[in-house]
Order: C-alpha cells, then sequence, then structure tokens
C-alpha cells in the first residue's frame, strides 16, 4: 500500500478526494430550492398584482374571465321595462386578436381607477349608460355566464369626478363598479374593432 500522498500504482484507480463526494447532491438540492423560492415569490408577486380584481369579481368569475372558451360580445339598449337592459347584437368573440391580452388585462389591478372610501363609483349607473357587455361563458361546467357590462362614457360627470372620466365595468349580479383608468382607451380599441 502505497503512503498517504504518494501517487497511485500503476494500473489501479485513484481514490477520488472527499470534497467531490456529494458535490453534485449539493448542487441538485441548490437548484430546487432556488426553483421552490422563486415559484413562491412569483405566486406572491402575482397575488399582489390582482388582489383587488380577485376581491372585486370573486375568483370563480376571475378563472372565468382568464379561461372561458366562449367569449360573446353584446351589444345593449334599454329595455322594454325602466332599468332593464337588452343585447341587441351578440358576436362570438373567442377567437378574436387582442382577447388573449384584453383577458389579463381585465383581472390586473392597475389598468382600473380604484376608490379608497365609498363614491360616486359605488352607486349604479342608469342602465341607459351601459353601453356593451362581455359575456365569458363555460357550457361544460353548468355555471352561469359572467357578464361584464361596460360604459365608455367621456363623462360621468359625478360629484368629484369631473369631466374626463374614462368610463366604468361592472359585473352583473355583484355591487359596485370600477373605472376603467388605464384599460379604457385600450378596450374602446379593441371593442371598436369588433363585428
Amino acid at each position: 500500500m502505497p503512503p498517504t500522498g504518494s501517487p497511485a500504482a500503476p494500473g489501479r484507480s485513484s481514490i477520488t478526494p472527499p470534497a467531490a463526494v456529494g458535490s453534485g447532491a449539493r448542487l441538485v438540492i441548490g437548484l430546487l430550492i432556488l426553483g421552490v423560492t422563486a415559484g413562491l415569490v412569483g405566486i406572491w408577486y402575482q397575488r399582489g398584482q390582482t388582489r383587488r380584481c380577485l376581491a372585486f369579481y370573486g375568483p370563480g368569475a376571475a378563472r372565468m374571465v382568464t379561461a372561458a372558451p366562449v367569449v360573446e360580445l353584446w351589444t345593449l339598449a334599454p329595455g322594454a321595462e325602466p332599468g332593464v337592459l337588452m343585447a341587441l347584437e351578440r358576436a362570438d368573440v373567442s377567437e378574436a386578436p387582442g382577447l388573449v391580452h384584453l383577458r389579463r388585462g381585465l383581472v390586473e389591478d392597475a389598468n382600473f381607477r380604484w376608490q379608497a372610501g365609498p363614491s360616486a363609483e359605488s352607486g349604479r349607473l342608469p342602465a341607459e349608460s351601459w353601453d356593451r357587455a362581455l359575456v365569458f361563458a363555460d357550457p361544460t361546467t353548468g355555471r352561469p355566464p359572467v357578464v361584464l357590462v361596460i360604459d365608455l362614457a367621456e363623462a360621468l360627470g359625478g360629484p368629484g369626478e369631473g369631466k374626463g372620466a374614462a368610463g366604468s365595468l361592472a359585473m352583473v349580479g355583484r355591487p359596485g363598479r370600477i373605472g376603467l383608468g388605464r384599460i379604457a382607451a385600450g378596450l374602446a380599441t379593441w371593442l371598436s374593432r369588433q363585428p
């Protein structure tokens, strides 16, 4: 047997130094920890970006907005009874260009004007104010569709709002409404390009 530190005898394999043993396993464990940490940070960040929209729509409705296979665009008009709307025209826009981006925009908090407390936006608008509706449906689930009504008016004229407000969005069956903020111009452009 050769003394410690001497070269290996010819024909024999060399001994692996102790520092190299297990270093691959430590690297893999380190990468797994890094991946899990990055995933958790991503989930936390995404949750922060959609927190208010989730509270406004509800989690089930937000899921429908982002993933429903059937999307329709309705042109609205006042119905025969006061406060009732009817759909004059219906168009399937499930495959419309830009729908993926619109869906994402509809669930991001930064795209809307949020009020800190009670305001004109918490009150109801007259039925005639709502111009269009986006309807998100999944016939396979048996759940009712999610209907988002849109007011594209350029001047709401409510107290404290002044002229030039960008419109509102509400969900049928849920209280309140939100201002269209950053999404207003893009939404109006997208709607004008639909049949």
